[in-house]
């Protein structure tokens, strides 16, 4: 739906930034608690960051257990749901719960005022009295620097940006990066071309009976040990390890699933390995992770060195009527899951009610 420019801006409580499972978490809580809110989003449809993953990506736990707050996820045929399940799940999400969403909406600063936060976007002006970041890492994807990197000749991809693997038929592919998702495109490549796993150290591959659930049970458990000011549980197997998802196992049976220790640097044809030797490289396909996307936080002065930004429970030190959810375990344990992010959203909309009353009762 198109919207106009508005000429002044709208006051409302809350403004959610973002149009994910995170956002949808966060307005879940809101709308349960009567809180006035509106959703921001700069996508054109529904379904975050999962509108532009790879074509044949799955999740790592079932539907049950890949759920936001209030609606469980449909079951599919498959033990694991496809990213276009998950893109439904979340459509039909915002409608069941009539989300507010604006969309396309780009937000290009939020900035202090006296009364609120004045929150500017390409379609008008909101000053809320409090705001929700929640705006993921898909748009911030993170490549390292290696030597020589300008100067190759070959097609360089971050996995954002990864569809599907018959484009590189009969390439020599390098694989660079350790997770689930170096793991899982590493595993579909490698029917089609000749690939090579890049990876800091060796992974962790997780036992066969190991998935999305029991990650989650182990995060919960270091959630409740550090609650309770006990030493964390550190369980073998964290969110980052390699869960053996069937293409992943599949790999494994063919004998593709190892990976050696990154090279030194970038030649205009290829890579060299620490010991010397060269290799012809036709593309690399970057699985390094991502940055926060915290852009439009820029003039309230609130990001560390690390390009984050210091909260306590989800909550900005140096602003206090800004919150953040969704970001990774800074934001709260498995706050970057479906399911995990609950625990956040709650809290951050429990939080947001309290300020509100405490900021009426002082603005009668």
């Amino acid at each position: 739906m198109s919207i106009s420019k508005a000429s002044a801006a709208i006051p409302i409580d809350v403004v959610v930034v973002g149009g994910g499972q995170s956002s949808l978490a966060v307005a879940y809580f809101l709308r349960r608690a009567g809180i006035g809110y509106v959703v921001l989003d700069d996508q054109p449809a529904p379904g975050g960051a999962w509108q532009h993953t790879w074509d044949s990506l799955h999740l790592f736990s079932p539907a049950q257990w890949s759920s936001l707050p209030g609606w469980l996820m449909p079951a599919t045929a498959e033990t694991y749901p496809s990213r276009e399940h998950v893109v439904r799940y979340l459509t039909e999400y915002e409608k069941r719960y009539e989300i507010p969403v604006r969309r396309p909406v780009d937000v290009t600063s939020v900035s202090r005022r006296e009364d609120g936060l004045l929150v500017s976007t390409d379609h008008g002006e909101w000053l809320a009295k409090t705001v929700v970041s929640a705006t993921g890492t898909w748009a911030r994807p993170y490549i390292p620097d290696y030597p020589g990197q300008a100067c190759f000749e070959g097609e360089q991809l971050h996995s954002a940006h990864y569809r599907k693997p018959e484009i590189f038929h009969g390439k020599n592919v390098l694989v660079v990066g350790g997770g689930n998702s170096g793991a899982q495109i590493l595993a579909e490549l490698s029917q089609v071309c000749h690939t090579t796993w890049v990876t800091l150290e060796e992974p962790t591959l997780l036992p066969d009976d190991v998935d999305g659930r029991v990650l989650f049970e182990r995060a919960t458990e270091r959630w409740i040990a550090r609650a309770e000011g006990r030493a964390d549980p550190a369980p073998t197997g964290g969110l980052g390890d390699i869960v053996m998802v069937p293409p992943v196992r599949d790999a494994r049976e063919r004998g593709v699933l190892h990976s050696v220790r990154p090279f030194s640097h970038f030649t205009v044809d290829g890579v060299v390995w620490k010991d010397g030797s060269h290799a012809r490289v036709d593309a690399v396909i970057w699985c390094t992770g991502f940055r926060p996307a915290l852009e439009h936080l820029q003039p309230l002065h609130v990001l560390n060195d690390a390009g984050r930004v210091d909260v306590v429970e989800g909550r900005a030190v140096l602003e206090p009527r800004l919150w953040l959810v969704g970001y990774g375990e800074w934001c709260g344990f498995a706050s970057a899951t479906l399911i995990g992010v609950m625990r956040s959203a709650r809290s951050t909309a429990t939080q947001i009610g309290q300020y509100l009353t405490s900021f009426e009762d002082s603005n009668p």
